[in-house]
């Protein structure tokens, strides 16, 4: 970052590209885990949610809206925490709202009824949003090009490890307690992420380099964002993509348990062997950065995840198995590895002095999309698979879509291609 002569001095230092590796190390692992909020939050109490309804004497889509309920949170929680963050610099709002969160997790704990769980959920979300949001800003205010697809990719190797080991610890915490339980434990980790955050991370966004405008310059700011197609197409590509993910996220559970029977410790396993796809494919990512384009490896996992959800849906209908479901949902799932950090990278790449309201309005479209699948995929009770293959399907076509029709591609190249090489 460029400093000016007469910056403030008791300014918090802030971080640039000279990091020294042992420094790189740790902000990668504290990055990666502040944007697995969302995992984290969504993905530990899933082996639960059969159970959880039956306590709190609800019907499926109710518990569902649980998830919903984080989801807006973390969708509105983001075009706040974002612009916030370009207002007052990343840590400030960072350290609020992690702090929060693990107020609100412990107050899930707590509720009374699912009425009660549904707010608590929307207020956890909110919170946990500053962590998702704040982290892409600063890798943006870190690196551009593909240094920053790269750094992405890197930050999927520790938050991938959320799916993974969420459902598992989950489905393992459910052995000795209920789902309260669960939500002491997401309590716990936002108080270490918390110390994590305060003592392991640096200001990267100058004194100088800070947005003063208000409400009306925010809204400014997102009106521009919209108006890019480029900004646009891959924020769409990258929310409609993971939404599909997110309605396997919402529908498996029952699918695969209350459908075919899987225990939730055998859910949890699956759950966990899906996620690891996203790992691997991040990191193949990597590699392919240095043969190929971020656009064509982009379009080429959409069109992956697209094929795949198509082909579910004939399978479920066909009546086929669940060995005939558990591949294509594997294939949805990880071709996110390949999605997430070239769709956010691309999205990002022409808007480096509004980093953070770029990236809430890129968090935003993706959490949305992930909000309206979760009770669609249970609008038809629990009985068949069908509402979760056809909203996979329908959201993966849209995201290949949104990739191809709306990024027009002579304007992409003469916009990033010099920050790419």
């Amino acid at each position: 970052m460029s400093g000016r002569a007469g910056a403030t001095p008791a300014a918090p230092p802030v971080a640039g590209r000279g990091d020294r590796p042992p420094r790189r190390a740790r902000v990668v692992v504290i990055l990666g885990a502040l944007s697995a909020f969302g995992p984290l939050s969504i993905d530990m109490y899933l082996p639960g949610l059969p159970s959880l309804g039956a306590t709190l004497d609800a019907p499926a889509w109710a518990v569902q809206l649980t998830l919903t309920a984080c989801l807006a949170g973390l969708a509105l929680g983001q075009i706040v925490a974002g612009p916030l963050s370009d207002r007052f610099g990343r840590r400030t709002p960072l350290l609020a709202g992690v702090c929060a969160y693990a107020a609100a997790s412990l107050l899930c704990a707590l509720a009374p009824t699912i009425l009660a769980l549904v707010v608590l959920r929307f207020a956890q979300g909110i919170a946990g949003a500053a962590g998702i949001v704040i982290a892409r800003a600063i890798v943006r205010d870190m690196h551009s090009g593909v240094a920053a697809a790269r750094f992405f990719s890197l930050l999927m190797l520790v938050n991938g490890l959320a799916p993974i080991l969420a459902p598992v610890i989950g489905g393992q915490v459910l052995r000795v307690t209920t789902w309260r339980g669960v939500f002491v434990l997401l309590a716990g980790v936002g108080v270490v992420l918390a110390v994590a955050a305060a003592t392991g991370l640096r200001e990267t966004l100058a004194p100088e380099d800070r947005h003063p405008g208000g409400i009306a310059e925010t809204v400014r700011t997102f009106g521009r964002l919209l108006g890019d197609r480029v900004f646009l197409g891959h924020a769409l590509a990258c929310g409609l993509a993971f939404g599909a993910m997110f309605a396997y996220i919402s529908g498996s559970p029952f699918v695969l348990q209350d459908i075919y029977g899987a225990s939730p410790q055998a859910f949890s396993v699956l759950f966990a062997a899906n996620a690891l796809g996203i790992v691997g494919a991040s990191q193949a990512n990597r590699a392919l950065l240095r043969r190929l384009a971020p656009r064509a490896i982009l379009r080429a996992a959409l069109v992956v995840q697209a094929s795949a959800g198509v082909a579910l849906l004939a399978v479920v209908l066909a009546g086929a198995g669940v060995w005939g479901i558990v591949p294509l949902l594997f294939l949805v799932v990880a071709s996110l590895g390949l999605v997430l950090p070239n769709a956010t990278a691309l999205a990002l790449a022409g808007h480096p002095r509004v980093a953070g309201s770029a990236s809430g309005l890129l968090g935003v479209l993706q959490f949305i999309v992930g909000a309206a699948a979760a009770p669609l995929v249970g609008v038809a009770g629990t009985e068949t698979a069908v509402p979760m293959a056809t909203v996979i399907a329908v959201l993966a076509v849209g995201a290949v879509l949104s990739a191809t029709v709306l990024v027009p591609s002579e304007r992409l190249r003469a916009r990033v291609a010099a920050p790419w090489r």
